[in-house]
């Protein structure tokens, strides 16, 4: 198996220089604490606050996407893998404003249970509500009577964008809660894969596929999609994701829905405009109106060749949140 070539220092060290470097790429709009930990370096509201987090790997999710409008603080665990619960702990003590904290993270075992015990120890040792929406917008990795089951993907970052609107206009957590769950139930991704990304310590690709070969909903860490094939023209391969998509939820002649074309990590721009370009004739046909379109990387995995495609279906509240400003290394509204 061919390892891949990265230029870093000590690999074991790689997620505590990566959260360095996009501190300082802040020039002082967040800052970092020990255990992995980054937060908006601003003045605290008496607001519900929103804390995101995961594993690192998926630059910029999460810390790129912690300032105005948007999370209040993330906590990084090491590369695909989830933060501890005493860091989750000591970022919600962080980011608390006095009106409790929302979780909001990818649907994954590690982080469920984390979030989960940093959740009790946050109430039952600082007295700090919680509440949590776990994404799980990953068509591919389970039937709608499996939502459980469901991986979060790039559905996390519309899930993240209307939270972090939502948290700095609403007075409570529970109406937080409502909103970013309204937000999640109503979004749906799917990925595909032409090669794989690798973890920084070992330099070992997290999957094999053949040089002809693709998978179409593959996750983000590497874990198996709806199926794997040769390698066809973009359009029907847009099609074959399409086809998944817009069944699922189900999205319906008449809906507005917000578009992400999201970069795994080492597609190209034009792959990726060359994607939108399909989906938004399939969007045409099915008499689904865009409301906004984001491209680009908002959560990657490594150097994983690909692409995957997000519908968010709005309403007037959802759009409100969407459209919010928002400001921070990563995005900005």
């Amino acid at each position: 198996m061919r390892r891949v070539k990265k230029i870093l220092n000590d690999p074991a060290k790689v997620v505590e220089e990566t959260l360095e470097g996009m501190n300082l790429a802040g020039d002082g709009a967040t800052k970092l604490l020990p255990g992995n930990i980054i937060v908006a370096d601003r003045e605290k509201a008496e607001k519900p606050a929103l804390l995101i987090g995961g594993g690192s790997g998926h630059e910029p999710m999460f810390a790129g996407y912690v300032g105005p409008g948007l999370a209040d603080g993330a906590v990084c665990g090491q590369v695909f893998a989830a933060p501890s619960p005493d860091a989750i702990v000591a970022a919600t003590k962080a980011v608390d404003c006095g009106k409790g904290v929302l979780y909001v993270y990818g649907n994954y075992s590690g982080d469920n249970m984390n979030f989960d015990i940093g959740a009790e120890l946050a109430e039952e040792d600082e007295d700090i509500a919680t509440r949590t929406v776990r994404v799980r917008d990953d068509v591919a990795a389970a039937p709608p009577e499996r939502m459980d089951d469901r991986r979060g993907i790039a559905g996390d970052f519309f899930v993240i964008k209307v939270a972090g609107a939502a948290s700095e206009a609403v007075d409570t957590l529970e109406e937080l809660h409502r909103i970013a769950a309204k937000a999640e139930a109503n979004t749906r991704s799917i990925g595909i894969a032409v090669s794989a990304g690798s973890i920084p310590e070992t330099g070992e690709p997290t999957f094999e596929l053949g040089e002809d070969e693709i998978e179409i909903g593959m996750g983000a860490h590497g874990e198996p999609g709806a199926k794997r094939q040769k390698l066809a023209p973009a359009d029907e391969i847009v099609d074959q994701m399409m086809d998944l998509l817009l069944v699922d939820l189900p999205f319906e002649k008449g809906d507005e829905v917000a578009l992400l074309i999201n970069n795994l990590g080492s597609s190209t721009p034009m792959e990726l405009f060359v994607a939108n370009r399909r989906v938004r004739a399939r969007l045409a046909d099915a008499g689904i109106t865009v409301h906004r379109t984001e491209v680009g990387p908002f959560i990657t995995s490594q150097e994983m060749a690909g692409y995957s495609i997000t519908l968010m279906r709005l309403d007037d509240e959802l759009k409100g949140y969407l459209d919010a400003p928002a400001s921070s290394l990563a995005y900005s509204n």
